[in-house]
């Protein structure tokens, strides 16, 4: 699998467009760290006819090793790797580069991609001025230059290079999100490895580490995703055991006041409203804490959301990260005896017993929809236009019902397409009880909704249905198998 690229075949054609385009560009690179974006960059690029400079930021490193190594890597690119004398300041700095481009013939397309920008750019480093100065006085008017500017920290790049107010201001040309994988380039991956497992197995992994390449990249051949799991995550020398502490640390500032803000909402299944959220996580200062959870959201660990049908006005605020919540959920409590002693081999096996791990499943394979909501989509034949919500109604009297609702379409044809969602290993069995459940729950959301449209339901469960007469009678909105997730 060594330099090929799997999936991402709408950022490809972007790419392709950029590299094509007769005109100087300016691409802004934003997604989750660990999801992929040094790597899509590197190998599209690597192998197309361009000159490609490519330099990266370190972690807390210093203005002079920033300095240096942007002097080697013009020295590889540009001049067969001769020794450049590392400049003091990134004015001098891009004046090199910008001397070595010179050079260049005009007809081959340049590439310049500056990786981890935020670490770069510190506050005293001037990077900022520097770039708005040789990007609006130079490289913009250079048809054969394509700029890539890259971070983990989302929300660092989005307020200073893509809604820069200064010298940058509008300036990027193209701007990109990269997302975690789906279950369909999950499969894809994975195969590319070696790993020839079923959709069972796949989605099992995809519970747990979500669509991040690089934690798939750590399940070895021959392993169950069972065994995998308790691999990475239950073990003493597990290659993901202190990850969710090294993720936030590499991510934010002050990395406990995020992690304090996630561990609050995790704790909600559908989601807390943001006046509940600020003040059970004790936040001083409100402003700043809608900050965090904007930059939350930027870096793909939580969603800001308005629930569907809901009266009162107000933003909610949900944990979509699967590794983090997994990490919660049942690593976290578990790390003192980890680290202490291996808790042994068959843990997480053992775990998927219990009722915890059924719940728990549940919950995960909910989250899992809500990021395939294209496939439910095709395999149910709805229209594009429908929107998409939850509902939920808790009770404000006593003796009054509530009731959930997974997921469901408000279509434009006057039809709502309420979606039951069950995450089952077997066929799942609609009996008698069962039935009674799913009947209340649509008379309480046409009583309480007080809609007037169709209503049709559908199942969407991963074991597949076994046909009762309950099921024949019920289900008129179509059933969703775990296949139609890989299509």
């Amino acid at each position: 699998m060594a330099n090929s690229l799997i999936g991402r075949i709408k950022e490809q054609v972007v790419l392709k467009e950029l590299l094509n385009s007769k005109k100087s560009e300016f691409l802004a690179l934003v997604g989750r760290r660990r999801v992929g974006k040094t790597y899509l960059i590197r190998n599209f690029f690597e192998k197309e006819s361009c000159t490609f400079f490519y330099c990266s930021g370190l972690k807390d490193g210093t203005l002079k090793q920033h300095l240096a190594e942007f002097s080697v890597q013009i020295g590889n690119t540009f001049y067969g790797g001769a020794a450049i004398i590392p400049r003091n300041n990134w004015l001098n700095a891009f004046e090199d580069l910008n001397k070595a481009i010179a050079q260049c013939s005009n007809r081959k397309k340049i590439v310049l991609f500056i990786d981890e920008f935020p670490w770069l750019a510190t506050k005293r480093s001037k990077l900022l001025q520097a770039l708005d100065y040789y990007w609006n006085r130079y490289w913009s008017h250079e048809s054969n230059l394509k700029l890539i500017v890259c971070g983990s920290s989302a929300s660092w790049i989005i307020n200073n290079i893509i809604n820069n107010k200064g010298g940058l201001y509008n300036r990027v040309t193209r701007t990109m999100h990269l997302a975690p994988f789906t279950l369909q380039e999950a499969k894809i991956f994975l195969s590319a490895l070696g790993l020839k497992l079923n959709h069972k197995h796949i989605t099992t992994l995809y519970m747990t580490l979500g669509g991040i390449p690089y934690y798939l990249s750590l399940v070895r051949k021959g392993m169950s995703a069972y065994q995998s799991i308790d691999e990475l995550c239950f073990q003493k020398t597990g290659a993901l055991l202190k990850e969710f502490d090294r993720l936030f640390a590499a991510l934010f500032e002050n990395s406990e006041l995020y992690v304090s803000l996630i561990r609050v909402i995790a704790q909600y299944h559908y989601g807390i409203g943001q006046a509940q959220l600020i003040k059970e996580s004790k936040a001083s200062d409100g402003g700043r804490t809608i900050k965090r959870l904007k930059e939350l959201e930027e870096a793909g660990f939580i969603i800001e959301f308005i629930p569907y049908g809901h009266k009162e006005k107000g933003i909610y605020y949900k944990v979509i990260d699967e590794f983090t919540l997994f990490y919660l959920r049942w690593m976290e409590p578990n790390l003192k005896t980890i680290l202490k002693q291996d808790v042994g081999g068959g843990y997480w096996l053992a775990k998927t017993t219990t009722q915890n791990w059924k719940t728990w499943a549940g919950y995960a394979f909910e989250a899992i929809c809500y990021k395939h909501i294209m496939q439910i989509r095709r395999a149910l034949i709805i229209d594009a236009g429908a929107q998409i919500g939850t509902w939920r109604y808790v009770p404000k009297q006593e003796g009054q019902e509530g009731t959930q609702i997974d997921l469901l379409f408000d279509r434009m044809d006057n039809v709502i397409t309420v979606c039951e969602i069950k995450y089952n290993e077997q066929p799942f069995s609609i009996d008698k009880n069962y039935a009674k459940t799913l009947t209340n729950k649509l008379k309480i959301y046409q009583e309480r909704s007080q809609t007037t449209k169709q209503l049709f339901l559908a199942l969407i469960c991963a074991g597949g249905i076994k046909p009762t007469i309950y099921s024949e009678e019920l289900i008129n909105g179509g059933v969703v198998i775990l296949d139609d997730f890989f299509e």
